[in-house]
């Protein structure tokens, strides 16, 4: 068993920065994520034209400013490459392809005990940490409800996860679920690769 400081569950923005601030404080640290890369969900789970909607300097990561040639609200590629920077300047080593299948606190030893499948070998990780910080993210698992009669739907079904760009759709009939920012964002490219696009909504909007 591996025994550490702070066990990190994620290796998205945030999990990273939890690391690069104990790094900074010497404080030891591992982090685990069950994908093969950092930030996962930006570099496997966005569509293309993809954007971030806040200016970049809300969007910094701890010790790492934005470049000044950087656009102010910059590109997903232009994250992901400030992402693999960041790891990298920050001397972040995520350990990929751990998969945390159970946590437990210890109360006689005061331990985290946390146990994590090596995807890559097949076997299993155990790893003793003082503290726990659970950083997998609350969009990671997508999910699409049980709509009646979707199950005869002889169309195509995806979630905004698996959408890339609107090429495919090009002059067909497209129904968006949703109008939060994926919702409308799609909506658009879509409407721009000339897409018959319908949005609906479970609530009203003024």
């Amino acid at each position: 068993m591996e025994e550490v400081r702070v066990a990190i569950v994620g290796a998205g923005p945030s999990g990273l920065a939890t690391s690069a601030c104990l790094n900074i404080q010497s404080i030891s640290n591992v982090v685990l994520e069950r994908e093969d890369c950092c930030a996962s969900l930006w570099k496997k789970r966005a569509y293309e034209r993809l954007s971030l909607h806040l200016a970049k300097q809300f969007c910094s990561l701890p010790y790492k400013q934005h470049s000044s040639k950087t656009s102010t609200f910059m590109s997903k590629d232009t994250f992901i490459s400030y992402v693999d920077s960041y790891v990298s300047e920050l001397n972040i080593t995520p350990r990929y392809s751990r998969c945390v299948v159970s946590a437990l606190f210890d109360e006689t030893k005061k331990k985290w005990r946390i146990e994590a499948k090596n995807e890559a070998s097949g076997e299993m990780e155990s790893y003793a940490s003082d503290y726990l910080v659970v950083a997998s993210g609350k969009n990671s698992e997508p999910f699409i409800p049980k709509v009646q009669g979707l199950e005869s739907f002889k169309g195509e079904v995806i979630h905004s996860s698996d959408y890339k760009c609107g090429e495919p759709y090009r002059g067909k009939d497209v129904l968006v679920v949703g109008c939060g920012n994926s919702g409308m964002e799609i909506s658009n490219d879509l409407t721009d690769y000339e897409a018959r696009t319908t949005i609906v909504i479970r609530s009203p909007v003024s």
